[in-house]
């Protein structure tokens, strides 16, 4: 298990500012790589109520568990490296993995056992290290949307904050309230029906 606290600022981008700042940071196709997101949560929203997150990561042939929390500033993350045989385990029947992420959801007084698979969220992702952080471009596709989005990952809050501003301004972009990914599917989910699988 590893646990880490998550700062990161996001903006909603248009396809053409996607490309606008592909091009602008010389990311080539060739950078950009796939991951899945698998959601879960129980059927009344128990961990979304209290400002939480469920998912399971597929990336390259890896699998991770994450919870995230909140936390004074930015978000509690606890990973937790699953096999293949769990990850589909708890996709297709939804059996999630024992350990230390069960105990914190059970600490919050969540049944571990109700919770349910949700559904996919697809990411090609592009990263590139800017001004100490990490900038990221994603191109995410669930259900039957598609969007694009500008996040920057950071370990100091006022500086980090300063400098997206700066980013967004520089390339006339400008400021939108955007949810995070897992909200966003599910804005999606409840105006439509979905088939996901393993």
């Amino acid at each position: 298990m590893s646990q880490n606290i998550e700062i990161e600022f996001k903006n909603m981008l248009t396809h053409i500012e996607y490309e606008r700042l592909l091009k602008a940071f010389n990311i080539d196709k060739s950078q950009i790589f796939s991951q899945e997101n698998h959601y879960f949560d129980t059927v009344d929203f128990a961990l979304k109520s209290t400002g939480a997150a469920l998912r399971i990561r597929k990336k390259a042939d890896a699998f991770e568990m994450t919870l995230k929390q909140p936390a004074a500033v930015g978000l509690l993350e606890t990973n937790q490296k699953i096999s293949e045989n769990q990850a589909c385990n708890s996709i297709k029947l939804g059996k999630l993995p024992s350990g230390e992420i069960q105990q914190l959801i059970e600490d919050q007084k969540i049944s571990f056992s109700k919770i349910q698979y949700f559904g996919l969220l697809t990411t090609n992702r592009a990263e590139v290290e800017y001004k100490n952080g990490l900038l990221v471009l994603d191109h995410s596709s669930y259900l039957t949307k598609e969007d694009y989005e500008l996040e920057y990952e950071v370990e100091n809050y006022s500086e980090g904050l300063k400098v997206f501003k700066e980013l967004l301004a520089q390339f006339m972009i400008p400021e939108r309230k955007t949810d995070n990914k897992i909200r966003r599917f599910y804005q999606q989910k409840y105006s439509q029906s979905d088939s996901s699988h393993c």
